[in-house]
């Protein structure tokens, strides 16, 4: 179901070619007055961002509030974007947890329900060493062969850094295939390109990132500004790879306080705001989540008409 072509790549190493495209979608979690999952939205929303530009929908990122969601709560946005989406875009679930055995339970569920990929966050609150983290990420992997794995990293919320050295070694296993990099060190992203294959993909976690990654060899983002302006920011990365270096820069400059204002509070706060003013029913986030407060209301409604987004 997940088959994916192999190549050798120069350290000899097979290596599995998944293209994820251009620009990844990390889809809020919308949910009802009474606090349920809002499946109809989210239906609606996924088929949305596809035909505005997304190629890639991953659903119960950080994004997703997958914190405060049930497994079976996840399993179930699976299969309602999988089905939204089909034959348009890929569907990436996050099936991660701090717990190994856990995450290998979920991410081959995502497997069997024929997802085509897992997106798996480094462990919070434990902190494990990196050769913890090794065998975390190879277990997981090595229990769903088929399915390509996107490690990710974002050292702000998990307390602990997945060195590069650490993904290099992980980029040996076949199916583990991408990275989402939200540690926003130049260095480190670096150092990533220098020392993982070349069709080892490494995208961006922060929208504000994304043409710096793409200097360093990145191939896009997974981002949260794409639900609304996801047709901007594919035009973005098409310019820089077709050698548009000043369009890339100018949609950049353009978009950056979009990239801020989304991140004046805690992800997914402001984003479901902004959805809100434009007429989205995505609802409030989960406790302990809130709603935007009233003092950053100003500044992201004067960012959203800016760009004529209201």
């Amino acid at each position: 179901m997940n088959q994916q072509p192999t190549t050798n790549n120069q350290r000899g190493v097979k290596q599995r070619v998944v293209n994820f495209g251009r620009v990844l979608t990390a889809m809020i979690t919308p949910f009802r007055d009474d606090g349920s999952v809002n499946y109809e939205v989210a239906e609606r929303l996924a088929a949305h961002l596809v035909e505005n530009g997304t190629d890639t929908v991953v659903v119960c990122g950080t994004t997703g509030e997958s914190p405060t969601l049930k497994w079976d709560e996840e399993y179930q946005l699976f299969q309602v974007v999988q089905k939204a989406v089909a034959g348009k875009a890929k569907v990436i679930g996050g099936t991660g947890s701090n717990s190994t055995a856990e995450a290998i339970a979920s991410t081959q569920k995502a497997a069997k329900l024929g997802l085509d990929g897992s997106l798996q966050v480094v462990p919070y609150y434990n902190k494990p060493p990196q050769a913890g983290l090794y065998r975390h990420f190879q277990a997981i992997a090595q229990s769903s062969p088929d399915l390509p794995v996107m490690l990710y990293n974002v050292p702000s919320r998990t307390g602990q850094n997945l060195q590069p050295e650490t993904v290099a070694r992980l980029a040996e296993i076949p199916n583990i295939v991408a990275i989402k990099e939200a540690s926003g060190n130049f260095d480190q992203a670096s150092q990533l390109r220098r020392i993982t294959p070349p069709d080892f993909a490494i995208y961006s976690g922060d929208d504000s990132f994304t043409l710096a990654l793409l200097a360093l060899g990145g191939s896009g983002v997974v981002s949260v500004a794409s639900h609304l302006v996801g047709k901007e920011l594919q035009q973005m990365v098409q310019a820089f790879q077709t050698g548009q270096i000043k369009v890339a820069t100018e949609i950049h400059l353009k978009l950056f306080p979009l990239f801020k204002v989304l991140f004046c509070t805690a992800n997914p706060i402001p984003l479901k705001a902004a959805l809100k003013l434009q007429g989205w029913d995505v609802g409030s986030s989960r406790a302990p989540l809130c709603d935007l407060p009233d003092d950053l209301k100003p500044e992201l409604e004067t960012v959203l008409k800016s760009l004529s987004l209201l």
